[in-house]
């Protein structure tokens, strides 16, 4: 029977230098999907729990979806999972493009990188086939010269490239594998963890069809989702702006993050936001492979008839990140920065936070020019952002001290740990958590530290009263300065973003436009895949994943304790000229009591119960991941077996 799965994984042994295809681990689609599921699954029972992140036995796997390679809108992204070297816990990062579904194209759903290479090297993957290519000349080539050189090499202009960058290379902890030259999948290192491989680059061409199981009933469905985007009331603003949006609006409600979080608005938004990239620098925008919503774009800034930059991007956190975040009043100069970042292959969330937690430092006296090379770190100067993110790509002078992350920084500048915006080592986005309670559960409670990508509760500004109550059990969850309900909502949402992250379709589509119910997916899933999933055992995959992911941090120590936000959105209320959320601070323990017994978990150690993992058929994984003896402490002999 036709499907869209391939049923194929690529296991490559870098240190053998040999590659095989093997069929699919039996159960893992009906438990798991694809995605996201497919990595953290194997992840979690393959690689030992005190494994070196930076070491040849850390596997990174490279997982698509079911809907990957069709004409399903959005359904063009790529997970890729590893032991974080940033955090030390689960690295996972996700991109769009046309990368996932090349690789689709080229016969596999999953690719796995074991051991290291004796020299660098490039894979090249292509219908079916892995060749590992010498890639000696690549080494210290920015990303956009690597993706040229290998085009050259191949003679293909249709080879997609994954690759990273010189901060990798040189052992930046936050280092991002960069798909399509700006489709970064940054967040967590999974860049330095290639590049620990010796790895510069993953090529990718194919030819193979990807057939559906029931090509009429797919078509007719999918045919009837593109119209209904269409219009939708959000297409217009996405097709404008695309993520660029939320400076504006974030700013209006007061929490827009503002020179290191010290306030909720911007003074010169209008010189920075969405709508002035784009009327001012864009010159078309971009969608990625499939989609419909073209929510990207192209950007050119000229001076004296000279092109200074031509490029894709930025999305909402870098434009963000280099404006607003670091008092930055000029677009062009902002970026400049972002560009730098992608050509250096570093995180801009990570990048910005290390940059602008100096700049508060430096404000407050904490720390003065003589600790930072010379440079002038006031809010504004952009001359010293740009040296940061060039000192930080090469691991030089103070760069090599902000290398590891903005944490260790401060550990080892003995100043300034509590002004570190993040979660369990990982720097968190451009919003204001004090203004979007459900947003700040979301962060403290991620599986991969301080990310909002893993729930993007966004119910909470619907102010739809009626539908709260219904869905959640008070109005209260409607509306985002308020906290009650935000539990039950947030377990919700990282539900559906697992879901779509195994789908590896993109959530704008799939969460915030609300596009597909599961009710849908499950039709949706037949038609391409054969397999008849109800809706509810889809839900459950999400549920499952979410579980599984939270049991590898309880096996690393997490408890209730590390579900936390930095005290300044806890114990410092957003200021004065924050707008509609001046005053505001965040609940969270309200909140977490609410979401653990959402989720199943002790509301003391917000650790899953037996209970749920029966419920959810992981708990022999999680025996037979302490039966391995690399993988028992005493910690989690007296915690996890005993609870």
């Amino acid at each position: 029977m036709r499907s869209s799965y391939r049923n194929k994984v690529l296991d490559v042994d870098l240190t053998n230098g040999t590659a095989k295809g093997e069929p699919l681990a039996g159960g893992l689609i009906e438990m798991y999907l694809g995605g996201r599921g497919f990595n953290v699954r194997r992840f979690f029972e393959e690689v030992p729990l005190d494994v070196d992140p930076l070491g040849p036995e850390n596997a990174l796997y490279i997982g698509i979806g079911p809907l990957e390679g069709t004409s399903f809108p959005g359904s063009c992204r790529v997970n890729f999972t590893a032991r974080s070297p940033q955090t030390g816990l689960l690295g996972d990062s996700n991109a769009g493009g046309f990368f996932g579904p090349e690789l689709k194209y080229a016969g596999f759903d999953q690719v796995v990188l074991r051991g290291r290479a004796s020299k660098p090297v490039y894979l090249f993957i292509h219908d079916g086939v892995c060749e590992l290519r010498d890639a000696s000349s690549l080494r210290g080539k920015d990303i956009p010269d690597t993706q040229k050189a290998i085009i050259k090499e191949l003679g293909d202009s249709r080879v997609q490239v994954a690759a990273v960058g010189p901060a990798a290379e040189s052992g930046v902890k936050f280092a991002g594998i960069f798909c399509n030259l700006v489709r970064a999948a940054a967040r967590t290192g999974m860049g330095t963890v290639l590049a620990s491989k010796n790895v510069k680059a993953i090529a990718v061409r194919g030819t193979i069809p990807v057939e559906v199981a029931l090509p009429q009933v797919f078509d007719d469905l999918v045919a009837e989702i593109k119209k209904e985007i269409l219009v939708h009331p959000q297409y217009k603003g996405r097709v404008y702006l695309g993520t660029t949006a939320l400076m504006s609006s974030l700013n209006q409600l007061g929490c827009l993050c503002t020179r290191h979080y010290q306030t909720g608005r911007f003074e010169a938004i209008h010189q920075v936001s969405g709508e002035r990239l784009a009327d001012t620098l864009k010159i078309k925008g971009k969608a990625c492979f499939s989609c419909i919503i073209p929510c990207s774009r192209y950007v050119r800034i000229e001076e004296d008839g000279k092109t200074i930059l031509a490029s894709e991007g930025p999305e909402f956190e870098g434009l963000a990140a280099f404006t607003s975040k670091v008092g930055n009043p000029n677009l062009k100069e902002g970026l400049i920065a972002v560009d730098m970042c992608n050509r250096m292959g570093m995180d801009v969330i990570t990048t910005s936070e290390a940059i602008a937690f100096l700049m508060e430092l430096y404000e407050r006296g904490d720390i003065s020019s003589s600790d930072v090379d010379g440079l002038d770190l006031s809010f504004g100067n952009m001359q010293a952002v740009y040296a940061l993110i060039e000192k930080i790509a090469r691991r030089e002078g103070i760069g090599d001290l902000l290398g590891d992350g903005a944490i260790e920084a401060a550990e080892k500048l003995g100043v300034g740990e509590d002004l570190v915006m993040h979660v369990k080592g990982l720097e968190i986005f451009k919003a204001d958590p004090r203004g979007l309670k459900g947003y700040a559960l979301g962060l403290a409670v991620a599986s991969r530290g301080g990310d909002h990508l893993r729930s993007e509760p966004s119910f909470e500004f619907s102010e739809d009263a009626e539908t709260a109550k219904r869905l959640y059990g008070t109005e209260d969850a409607a509306f985002r300065l308020k906290y009650k309900g935000k539990g039950k909502v947030v377990k919700d949402f990282e539900e559906r973003c697992a879901i779509a992250d195994c789908l590896n379709a993109c959530k704008n589509t799939l969460v915030n436009m609300e596009i597909l119910s599961y009710d849908r997916m499950s039709t949706l899933l037949h038609a391409a895949t054969g397999i008849k999933m109800d809706p509810e055992d889809i839900r459950l995959i999400g549920e499952r994943l979410v579980n599984l992911e939270r049991m590898y941090l309880v096996l690393h120590g997490v408890t209730r304790a590390n579900d936390t936000l930095p005290k300044r959105f806890t114990e410092e209320p957003l200021p004065e000229g924050s707008g509609p959320s001046a005053g505001s601070v965040v609940e969270l323990e309200p909140m977490l009591d609410e979401y653990y017994e959402a989720r199943g978990w002790d509301k003391d150690s917000g650790i899953p119960k037996d209970s749920t993992l029966k419920r959810l058929g992981i708990s022999g994984l999680v025996d037979g991941a302490l039966r391995r003896p690399s993988n028992r402490s005493q910690f989690e002999e007296d915690l996890v077996l005993g609870r």
